[in-house]
């Protein structure tokens, strides 16, 4: 009885509206109904009772005069009131109900026109005409300002609340929505890829116009030297593939190897004779020979006191035996050799475990930002919906105050999660050692990165075979056996051979000139020094123990690293399993949250929380998928070579 009296009420009420040509506003209407309105709310028939068919159909013509009903409102909640209140004098046996938004207002989701169109009687039963609108909100809260017509087809109710099975969207032209695609990729789209080889990255090479200058001295003084004017998108092997090019630590390595390299070749002249020659050409004005013809009386000339000469030397040694110390030199230089060569390997799976950890962290400041957008979106929606149902009479200032303070705190998130953007575009730029003008953004979409299907004690084998660290281990070791060999041979027996020729003319006079030869061995032995040799080779052999516990020492961590990363992969996998669930949980909770609140049952407090587990929930699935990957790039590290599978190899 009570509910027919609603009914009759607002009938009376809309038929005069309509008769005077009187435009009325949600405000107006829903102040008709709302003493009586709100006590009838819970007197509505139950979902159980009510049944739908699965074919959509118009509803009845109200009036014949007037087939459609306009109502102008200011929002989306607005709107929806205005319809309910408008068609509450109508049979509860509703047809579909289309919305046709037309503007935005204030960043919130509105609503300018609302028409409900019906042209022929139907026999469909659906529950009560406020869940449907209410169901209407709900399925256009999440979307963009920028909607089409809208369908709804409220079947049943689901646990006594407002709510809808089925909602359907259709739309005759493309809509505005900003980065929707980007969060469905970001919030649900997980797959799983598996990493290119180097040999890859050179099909798809990055922007040669990012490389830094040929001038490593380069000094900039100006502002528009620094200036960023060249910004582009990079994928994640293309920023490998710059790594390997300009990391500067990678570069110093190289050039450290080709020091190497000369080195030994140094070592390796010692194998060879030395060949050596001397020519000297001198001219004499001889004051003693001047002075001794002077005593004797005689004439000086010119021709008597001067002379020329020509005096040339040739000679060849070779050290026959240097009691070790030459062999061991030049074992020493290959193993440096060799050494700096697992060096440069080292550092060039440093340098793609860095870039890849610095374009994962890129990619994760973007999520970021774009959580913190969207949790500014839901602040902002959340405000308005605080604003209207406080002229509405329905809320107080205090919800409002509450989502202005939400909206603050999500702005400064917001404004963080920037800052953060920008310093991790800094990073990648350094760790690329890209231009003075450059700078990238990620054009990888996140997703799970690829799959490590080795078990744990296979990936520990790998890593102790594959680790440059290990090896480097050994090799110093023997640098150290050979330097001991050299300390020792400084008291040992040097023997060597030498030869030489050598001519003499003096070309003052008319005598020929006068050659001769020399050869011979040479022994020589330093008995004592004191005890320095020695102590030399003691230091050495202590050399050798400390790279004997550093080798243990670098086993035992890396397997420690492998073991690590390992249980942080398993881990990371089971998250993104559990945080995607979780945000499909959040989702619905806070549109539960904003239907209950939207009709008066629920408080801002709800909303507010509901609005922080859902930004929550998407930072953990983002964080669950961005450390998973970071693991299977630790743990791809920590077992070196792969995926690349390169090891440097002697000639």
């Amino acid at each position: 009885m009570l509910v027919f009296r609603y009914f009759m009420t607002i009938s009376a009420s809309l038929v005069l509206a309509l008769l005077y040509g009187q435009q009325t506003t949600a405000q107006e209407l829903f102040s008709l109904n709302k003493s009586k309105g709100d006590k009838d709310l819970n007197n509505l028939p139950p979902a159980s009772e009510l049944e739908s068919s699965s074919e959509e159909t118009e509803a009845p013509v109200l009036f014949d005069s007037e087939p459609q009903v306009e109502v102008i409102a200011d929002s989306l909640l607005e709107a929806h009131l205005a319809v309910a209140s408008a068609n509450a004098p109508s049979s509860p046996n509703l047809g579909p109900i289309k919305v046709s938004p037309q503007k935005d207002l204030n960043g919130a989701f509105s609503s300018e026109n609302l028409v409900r169109q019906s042209n022929e009687p139907t026999n469909q039963e659906t529950p009560s005409l406020l869940e449907a609108h209410l169901a209407v909100a709900s399925a256009n809260a999440p979307s963009s300002p920028n909607l089409g017509p809208v369908k709804v087809s409220p079947q049943k109710d689901f646990n006594g609340a407002f709510s809808s099975e089925n909602l359907v969207r259709q739309s005759d032209e493309p809509t505005n929505q900003e980065n929707s695609s980007d969060k469905e990729d970001i919030y649900t789209s997980i797959s799983f890829e598996t990493k290119d080889s180097a040999s890859d990255r050179k099909k798809n090479p990055a922007p040669e116009d990012l490389n830094p200058g040929e001038n490593p001295l380069l000094f900039p003084t100006e502002k528009d030297e620094v200036e960023i004017n060249n910004v582009k998108e990079i994928t994640l092997e293309q920023a490998i593939g710059l790594a390997q090019r300009n990391n500067r630590e990678l570069q110093i390595a190289q050039l450290s190897l080709e020091q190497s390299r000369e080195r030994l070749r140094e070592a390796l002249a010692a194998e060879y004779p030395n060949l050596s020659t001397r020519v000297d050409f001198t001219r004499q004005d001889s004051a003693s020979t001047e002075l001794s013809l002077r005593n004797q009386d005689l004439e000086v000339t010119a021709a008597e006191t001067t002379s020329t000469t020509l005096d040339g030397r040739v000679e060849l040694n070779y050290d026959l035996y240097t009691g070790g110390r030459r062999s061991a030199q030049i074992r020493l230089s290959e193993s440096q050799v060799r050494l700096q060569q697992l060096e440069v390997e080292r550092q060039s799976e440093l340098t793609r475990f860095d870039a890849t950890n610095d374009y994962y962290n890129l990619q994760d400041s973007d999520a970021q930002v774009s959580i913190q957008q969207a949790a500014v979106e839901d602040a902002t929606q959340t405000l308005r919906d605080a604003e209207l149902l406080e002229q509405a009479g329905l809320g107080t200032k205090f919800d409002v105050l509450r989502a202005q303070v939400d909206l603050a705190d999500s702005n400064q998130a917001l404004t963080r999660a920037i800052a953060n953007q920008r310093t991790a575009k800094r990073r990648l730029v350094e760790q690329l050692g890209l231009g003075q003008h450059v700078e990238v953004t990620a054009a990888d979409e996140i997703k799970v990165a690829g799959s490590w299907d080795i078990s744990l004690e296979e990936s520990i084998i790998l890593a102790y075979k594959n680790r440059a660290e290990l090896e480097q281990q050994l090799v110093q070791r023997n640098i150290d056996e050979q330097q001991e060999i050299v300390a020792i041979a400084s008291i040992r027996p040097q023997v060597s051979l030498f030869a030489n020729y050598n001519f003499l003319g003096v070309l003052d006079d008319e005598l020929d000139p006068v050659d001769g030869y020399t050869f011979g061995a040479r022994v020589q032995w330093n008995f004592f020094d004191g005890g320095r040799a020695k102590a030399r080779k003691a230091q050495s052999e202590l050399d050798v123990e400390i790279d004997k516990t550093r080798f243990a020492d670098q086993r035992n961590k890396i397997r420690l690293e492998v073991e690590d990363a390992y249980f942080n992969l398993q881990a990371n996998r089971e998250n993104i399993d559990t945080a995607t669930i979780a945000v499909e949980l959040a989702t619905e909770s806070l549109r539960l949250a904003r239907l209950r609140f939207q009709a008066g049952v629920g408080t801002q407090t709800d909303v507010i929380d509901a609005q922080t587990e859902l930004t929550r929930a998407r930072g953990n699935q983002l964080r669950a998928i961005i450390d998973y990957n970071l693991s299977l790039n630790a743990i791809q590290r920590s077992v070196s070579n792969l995926p690349d599978s390169w090891l440097f190899d002697l000639p």
